[in-house]
């Protein structure tokens, strides 16, 4: 689907496996601050989420552990993949965010990186974690609804 038909949005990562591990509770989309092969780098696609979280420090929110590779045409100048990236969000929005992770059992996790009329955007939740028991049950109800709409399918 073209960036055009889709808002202006064209997405560069998913982290598919938190709306596994977590339950989402509330969602803020942010501006990232990064550096000019950071940006090319994720033109290329180069970026991984999976054990990405985001933290509230003296008033601006971080995001922590996010990966993003070196420019393949990069030189010298190129950045460390591990650096810590400051969000851009609204004094509101932090604020609501430091209250929501500073309750018990939730964090701050990145569900998608995504091009939003030619910036870096982050999606990040506040999320609760799942016990095993709460992700089989939403595999096996995922699993019946997928069941229900194949036998469906068939039908017509």
């Amino acid at each position: 689907m073209s960036a055009a038909r889709n808002g202006g949005i064209k997405p560069i990562v998913v982290n598919r496996r938190a709306r596994y591990e977590y339950e989402i509770e509330q969602s803020f989309e942010a501006g990232i601050e990064l550096q000019g092969t950071e940006v090319k780098s994720c033109r290329e696609g180069r970026v991984n989420l999976t054990d990405a979280y985001g933290a509230v420090r003296d008033g601006e929110v971080w995001l922590l552990q996010a990966h993003i590779s070196p420019y393949s045409h990069g030189n010298r100048q190129n950045h460390d993949p591990l650096r810590p990236r400051k969000l851009l969000l609204h004094r509101r929005e932090i604020e609501e965010l430091a209250r929501a992770a500073a309750e018990g059992g939730r964090t701050l996790v990145p569900l998608r990186m995504y091009f939003k009329h030619g910036l870096v955007k982050v999606e990040i939740a506040v999320a609760r974690g799942r016990k095993l028991h709460d992700k089989r049950r939403v595999k096996a109800r995922r699993d019946a609804e997928r069941q229900i709409r194949q036998e469906l399918g068939r039908r017509r």
